[in-house]
């Protein structure tokens, strides 16, 4: 069986972000980690190469920095590994993201392809279902099991007031939730290896693309602004007897806040 999982790098969450002057662009701390979900994804590819056996590639967009993902990756256990680089990629949207994705994935003949539900950078959840669409396959998200076995997937996902268990043909895709697996810790001969590994790199030409069909250029959702989050004012402390502080109170909350 083979696997592809489309990973994404995104800020740590505890990197430091702030508005730019203008308020179109985000200064990001240079603090990176792997997406939470897509970890789901690649656990989960790894547990069913194991059982299924075939092979696991990891296939993400970004920059240099990226390749901190790949080599965890390929600790974890991942066979191969493809990062698409090259500053036409750079800056896109869900939309033109899921089509360089989709072109990457349909070089590789897969049967199955996870990602995680949504990054937590932008916390959109768009990309999955739109790779799947390019592709013109089935798509089950935000899954908690996962069984595979005789050319389908027995996937079981949470909606409002219980759980839905859906069954698709493969290939299909599939995107992960948090609570399908707990994601392994890679062994130190895995990191080893990984440090040494070359990573593969592939272009827009390579995967068939015109730069005005990705990245910024290719995007149809376009940012105007952005806006940081009102300050909350600072804690007050009222002072006096139980009394006087439920008295105060009152009066802030009639007189100030107008709330009574």
């Amino acid at each position: 069986m083979t696997i592809v999982v489309l990973a994404k790098q995104v800020p740590d969450p505890e990197a430091l972000v702030e508005v730019r002057a203008g308020g179109t662009e985000l200064q990001i701390e240079q603090k990176f980690a792997t997406n939470l979900f897509d970890e789901y994804a690649i656990e989960e590819a790894l547990r069913i190469k194991e059982k299924h056996g075939g092979k696991v590639t990891i296939i993400t967009l970004g920059g240099p920095k990226a390749t901190e993902l790949l080599r965890t990756a390929l600790a974890m256990g991942a066979d191969d590994v493809l990062l698409l680089e090259d500053p036409a990629f750079l800056e896109g949207d869900g939309y033109a993201t899921a089509l360089t994705l989709s072109k990457a994935v349909a070089t590789q003949g897969a049967d199955l392809v996870l990602c995680g539900r949504q990054a937590i950078d932008d916390d959109r959840g768009e990309v999955g279902p739109m790779v799947a669409e390019f592709l013109g396959l089935p798509h089950v998200g935000a899954v908690m099991k996962l069984d595979i076995g005789d050319g389908a997937a027995r996937a079981e996902r949470a909606v409002e007031g219980g759980r839905e268990v859906v069954e698709v043909t493969l290939p299909a895709v599939i995107t992960a939730a948090k609570g399908l697996n707990e994601p392994r810790v890679p062994q130190v001969m895995g990191v080893m290896k990984a440090m040494r590994a070359q990573i593969p790199r592939t272009s827009p030409a390579d995967l068939g693309l015109a730069p005005s069909d990705i990245g910024k250029a290719g995007s149809k959702l376009k940012i105007e602004r952005y806006f940081t989050r009102e300050k909350r004012a600072a804690v007050k402390f009222i002072e006096g007897t139980p009394d006087e502080q439920a008295a105060e109170a009152i009066r802030i909350l009639a007189d100030v806040e107008r709330v009574v």
